[in-house]
């Protein structure tokens, strides 16, 4: 679902890019790419975490794709030049990305997972486009952070299926994600890193 404007506000905040910024520096700490990797971003809003990815990881292609019309017009006008030299920006909807199987190298996600209804489903579709041995890169939240009686108010959010720690990582299980050392959780939300095992 779209964000309403309050979280696009703050999704296009100097705040939000700080905390990006930091997210992606433990990404890179964790795992690095490989060379010629090719990056699928769900969520992308205004292209502002594509720009702090692409800077860190030099990636060969960078898709960004979000449900939101008005951010994906902000987002592809971003300059085409050093890191993004390589990226397109689509309309697109987490829970049936129109992508084949294994197409991509890398996934990150900057917090969307928790925006989609069918939130199991968007797993899903991470670990169905990921190619074995592929990496997502993560942070997500949890309902104790955007569903309390001040956020519930403010923000647009589906309300029933709702995940914490436990069920947000038995989907990643499910969907092959297996998480890599040095993850971080609290009951607020989880930054982690986590690797598309073969399934036998």
């Amino acid at each position: 679902m779209e964000v309403n404007w309050p979280e696009r506000f703050y999704c296009r905040s100097f705040a939000r890019k700080i905390a990006q910024w930091r997210e992606v520096r433990y990404f890179r700490a964790t795992k690095p790419i490989p060379p010629g990797a090719r990056v699928l971003e769900i969520g992308c809003g205004d292209g502002g975490g594509a720009g702090i990815f692409a800077r860190a990881f030099a990636p060969s292609v960078y898709h960004g794709l979000d449900v939101d019309p008005a951010m994906v017009r902000i987002a592809a006008r971003r300059p085409k030049k050093g890191p993004l030299a390589r990226s397109v920006f689509v309309l697109g909807d987490a829970e049936r990305l129109p992508y084949p199987d294994g197409a991509f190298d890398v996934v990150v996600n900057f917090g969307i997972i928790h925006h989609l209804p069918d939130w199991r489903r968007g797993v899903a579709e991470v670990g169905r486009v990921l190619r074995p041995g592929g990496t997502f890169y993560f942070e997500e939240i949890y309902p104790p952070l955007y569903a309390n009686p001040v956020f519930r108010v403010m923000l647009a959010h589906p309300r029933e299926n709702r995940f914490h720690g436990p069920e947000f990582r038995q989907a990643l299980d499910e969907a092959g994600l297996s998480l890599l050392p040095g993850w971080h959780e609290s009951r607020l939300f989880i930054l982690a890193v986590a690797v598309k095992t073969p399934r036998p």
